[in-house]
Formats: C-alpha cells, sequence, structure tokens
C-alpha cells in the first residue's frame, strides 16, 4: 500500500461487500496489506475515508472564491465556484457517485459529516462575509452558506436518485434558484 487513493479503494470495496458499518478498520488493514496503526497514517477515521483529502479540496474552493472578480454579483461567484468544486471528469463519475451515496446514505456517516459540512459552510461564509462586509458569523453570511449547502445536497440527492442528470446542471440551475430568491428578498443582510 502506497497511498491514500490505493488504501480508500481498498476500504471501498468492502463497503460494498460487507457494508460500511459492518467493515472494520482492522479489516480494512488487513484488506490492504498494512498494519492497523498505517491506517492512522492515511485516515484520522473510518468514517473520514468517503471524503478523501477534503481540507485539500476546502483550500481549492477557498482559493477559486477569492479569485472571483471584485465586480461579479456575490450569488454569481458564489454558483461558479460551486459548480467548479464539484465539476469530476467523466471517468471519474462511477467513483463519484460510489462516495457519495455512502456519504448521504449512511447514518453514521451523516453524524460524522455534520463537521465536515460546517468547514464547508464556514469557506462560504466567509467570503459572503467578505463581499457583504459583515463578518462571517453574522446572520447574512451565514444565511447564505446554510442555503448553499442546502442547494447543493438537494443537487447531489436529485443526481444520486436519477443516474441519468448532470450534477454541474443541477448544481447551476438550483443556485440559480437560490440567488433569485435572494434578489427577492433586499433585505437579507442588513442589521437591524
Amino acid at each position: 500500500m502506497t497511498s491514500a487513493a490505493e488504501l480508500e479503494q481498498v476500504a471501498f470495496d468492502l463497503f460494498d461487500e460487507q457494508g460500511f458499518d459492518s467493515t472494520t478498520v482492522s479489516d480494512i488493514a488487513r484488506a490492504a496489506g498494512i498494519a492497523r496503526r498505517t491506517f492512522f497514517h492515511y485516515f484520522p477515521s473510518k468514517n473520514d475515508i468517503p471524503w478523501g483529502d477534503f481540507d485539500a479540496e476546502l483550500a481549492r474552493l477557498r482559493a477559486d472564491l477569492r479569485a472571483s472578480p471584485a465586480g461579479t454579483p456575490l450569488m454569481d461567484c458564489i454558483r461558479h465556484c460551486l459548480v467548479e468544486f464539484n465539476r469530476v471528469p467523466r471517468d471519474q463519475l462511477p467513483a463519484h457517485r460510489r462516495r457519495m451515496r455512502l456519504i448521504l446514505g449512511i447514518p453514521t456517516l451523516q453524524a460524522h459529516s455534520t463537521l465536515r459540512f460546517q468547514a464547508w459552510r464556514q469557506v462560504i461564509a466567509e467570503f459572503a462575509g467578505e463581499r457583504t462586509g459583515h463578518p462571517a458569523d453574522d446572520l447574512a453570511p451565514q444565511t447564505i452558506a446554510h442555503a448553499t449547502l442546502g442547494v447543493a445536497l438537494a443537487a447531489y440527492e436529485r443526481w444520486l436518485d436519477e443516474p441519468g442528470t448532470e450534477l454541474t446542471d443541477l448544481l447551476d440551475a438550483a443556485m440559480r434558484e437560490l440567488a433569485a430568491a435572494f434578489a427577492d428578498s433586499p433585505r437579507l443582510g442588513a442589521e437591524d
């Protein structure tokens, strides 16, 4: 075993065969031909495997948001970056679908995902706060971050349920709806 990606593949195969909850870290290490303690050099826990290198992905999202042109409307920036963040090469779509089925479909992982989603929302809230001149923890940036996550999850659920759909098209359309709703609410972001 030489990489986290190879260990991830072994784990995903075991999850398919035995189920996520029935697969242990020891099972994964044994199938990968590594010591159990070596597993933890790659992943902090079994629950982290489906997330891959999520911290690096968040850094990429943060950089993409910060690189958005200053004159572009806030929700257009977020929509564009969200779509690009979730753009997956065609040959990797089956693996991505497999990953997202685990993250969104396994109750054990849903609890763990709360922490990951919180970190993801923070990236959006920081950007929204910078653009609106509000602290990231104010209501407006938090509302935008929570709503954007909701849109992303709704698009992913549709994509998983309807294999013929394009994920990026679903995300783009859903974010356009969200932006229109925010445009109809001129007081969003105003402090009373």
